[in-house]
């Protein structure tokens, strides 16, 4: 099931975001394999270096990367690799992000500050990104324009709303990344693959 089918071209897609914010969860909401994940359970070594706020009742942690893939169609599928959110993992982070097409950075409006790293680690990669807002039911709610600004996106930056659990608006959101991808066309970071989204 992890082998692809040979007539699929691939598109390498980065899921990343802070800590604790759903980008395991919305891999696995939106995979059709079985995702690779490599979760751990947190420790109190741990808790010392990461950061809990807004995110008390999380248990485990991607200490490595998570995959899932995606077919869009019979000849297009998107690989999605989770980044892990914690900072001293920011090492893996070259290494994962090399040939991808763009990403789909999550964000939680309880820590929106939380993604200023994040987004600087992408644009860094010279990565073309999509902001979704993961939302929980505790969230607090702003307008498009006050968003925009505390993340201080370029206007053709797209930002949606989702819940990772839920598919149609993971979709969504992935959709929405997608298109920004075909408007704004560029080389995908680091790597020869063709704009494969474009034949699709």
């Amino acid at each position: 099931m992890y082998l692809r089918n040979p007539d699929q071209q691939l598109v390498k897609v980065i899921v990343s975001g802070p800590f604790g914010v759903g980008k395991t969860t919305i891999i696995r909401t939106l995979s059709e394999i079985p995702p690779l994940k490599t979760e751990e359970v947190m420790t109190a070594t741990g808790a010392v270096v990461d950061h809990l706020d807004g995110v008390r009742d999380k248990t485990t942690t991607t200490v490595g990367l998570d995959y899932g893939r995606l077919s869009l169609g019979d000849d297009l599928a998107l690989c999605l690799f989770g980044t892990p959110g914690q900072k001293r993992f920011h090492a893996l982070w070259e290494d994962i992000t090399r040939g991808a097409l763009g990403a789909l950075i999550l964000a939680d409006t309880r820590r929106i500050e939380d993604s200023y790293e994040v987004m600087g680690l992408i644009e860094e990669q010279g990565i073309d990104y999509a902001v979704a807002l993961n939302l929980f039911p505790d969230s607090p709610q702003y307008s498009d324009e006050e968003l925009r600004k505390a993340l201080d996106l370029a206007p053709e930056t797209p930002l949606v709303a989702c819940d990772a659990r839920d598919r149609s608006t993971s979709l969504a959101a992935l959709l929405a990344l997608a298109e920004h991808l075909l408007a704004f066309p560029r080389p995908p970071s680091g790597g020869d693959a063709a704009l494969a989204l474009e034949q699709s």
